[in-house]
C-alpha cells in the first residue's frame, strides 16, 4: 500500500461489504475473470447505497430506495468512468471477499466510489487483490439529466469521505 493509499484509510472509515464468489467467476487459469471483477464491484457499490426493497441487511450508507425505481423512480446512478488496478490474481474461495468502499470525494451529481478488494476477513495478513474506482453520477431517470445529491446523502456518506487511490505510475 502506498503512502497516499495509507492516507486514505487513515482520513475515513471504511464500509466493509463482504461478496461471495461465484464459481462462473473464474477464467480457465482458475482466478477472478477481469469482467467478473467489474460486476463484484458493482453488487459491493449497489450493496453500499441502495436499500434493499424489504429493508433486511440495509448498510448505513444506503441512501437510495429501491423500492422507488419500480414506479418509475425519480432518481437513478449512472457510472461515468471506472479504472482498477489489478495487484495479484484473486484465487476462488468458499469465504466472501472482504471489499472496503470509501468516498473519494462528492461533488454536485457525482461521487467517487473507492475499492479495495481483500481477502476474506479474519484472514491475517489480509491479500490485497485489486483497487478501484468509479465515478457515479446521480441522474433523473425520466430526464436522464445529472440532479444534485441531498444533504442528508452526503451527510450520511461523510465519515466515508477519504483521500482518493492514487494509482501506480505506469512505466
Amino acid at each position: 500500500m502506498t503512502d497516499e493509499n495509507a492516507a486514505a484509510a487513515a482520513s475515513g472509515r471504511r464500509l466493509h461489504v463482504p461478496i461471495h464468489l461465484r464459481w462462473g467467476d473464474l477464467d480457465a487459469l482458475g482466478h477472478v475473470n477481469n469482467t467478473s471483477m467489474l460486476k463484484l464491484l458493482e453488487e459491493a457499490r449497489l450493496r453500499a447505497f441502495w436499500r434493499p426493497e424489504d429493508g433486511t441487511d440495509a448498510a448505513p450508507t444506503a441512501v437510495f430506495d429501491m423500492s422507488v425505481l419500480e414506479g418509475g423512480g425519480a432518481r437513478a446512478t449512472l457510472i461515468a468512468r471506472q479504472e482498477i488496478e489489478y495487484l495479484r490474481p484473486v484465487p476462488y474461495g468458499q469465504r466472501p471477499l472482504d471489499v472496503q468502499l470509501w468516498v473519494g470525494g462528492i461533488g454536485g451529481s457525482s461521487v467517487e466510489v473507492c475499492y479495495e478488494v481483500f481477502s476474506p476477513q479474519g484472514e491475517e495478513p489480509q491479500t490485497l487483490y485489486a483497487r478501484a474506482t468509479a465515478v457515479v453520477v446521480l441522474v433523473d431517470s425520466a430526464s436522464g439529466r445529472p440532479t444534485r445529491w441531498a444533504a442528508a446523502e452526503r451527510e450520511t456518506w461523510a465519515p466515508f469521505v477519504g483521500a482518493p487511490i492514487v494509482y501506480a505510475k505506469r512505466r
